[in-house]
């Protein structure tokens, strides 16, 4: 008689989702296949397809899941901001960490080689929402544009180093933190140019 246990369609959907991020971390997008996928769950092929109509559907699913994860480790640093605790190495580390450790820069290596680029919106939308919400709220004549320069510069550094900090950090003999510092001096230096002061 099997033990296997038996799992809701929620928590059906939501074990394979985690179990697809965890094979595009480990392994890249080539590893996310329903077959893979369904092994590391202990389920059959045919219960995912019941699940996600295909391998797409999954990959649609698992950029979904992704960019919520992101959004909610966001969250709590614009939770903290509000609060008085953050500051502008929080919104650094996170973003950062967002692409390096929440599955954000595999995610958009994925998109962008597919095409989906909509995809990354929830995640540039999430940082920018953070970055606005830690700078104080009067915005100095002329300046409005300035912050989403300054995500703009964020994204991309925090992308930058998700996909190629390491080895980069590595073969130019600096350290790996250079680019969350010079991430952290430019958010500083934007939000005395922008606001007059510098939040957190």
């Amino acid at each position: 008689m099997s033990t296997k246990k038996r799992l809701s369609p929620e928590e059906s959907r939501a074990a394979a989702l985690e179990a697809a991020r965890n094979l595009l971390i480990e392994a890249g997008p080539q590893a996310v296949t329903l077959k893979a996928v369904a092994g590391r769950i202990g389920r059959t092929h045919a219960n995912l397809l019941h699940h996600f109509g295909s391998a797409s559907g999954l990959q649609k699913e698992l950029a979904r899941h992704l960019a919520m994860r992101v959004c909610e480790s966001i969250a709590v640093a614009v939770r903290a901001s509000r609060a008085g605790a953050g500051s502008a190495r929080d919104v650094v580390d996170l973003a950062f960490d967002a692409f390096s450790h929440e599955g954000g820069g595999p995610l958009a290596s994925w998109m962008l080689a597919s095409g989906n680029e909509d995809a990354l919106d929830p995640i540039i939308e999430a940082v920018h929402k953070l970055v606005n919400d830690l700078a104080p709220e009067e915005v100095l004549p002329g300046n409005e544009l300035a912050m989403h320069e300054t995500t703009f510069t964020l994204v991309l550094l925090a992308l930058g180093d998700a996909l190629l900090g390491e080895q980069l950090a590595e073969s130019l003999s600096v350290k790996r933190s250079v680019s969350r510092d010079k991430a952290e001096e430019m958010l500083i230096a934007a939000f005395q140019n922008t606001y007059g002061e510098m939040a957190g």
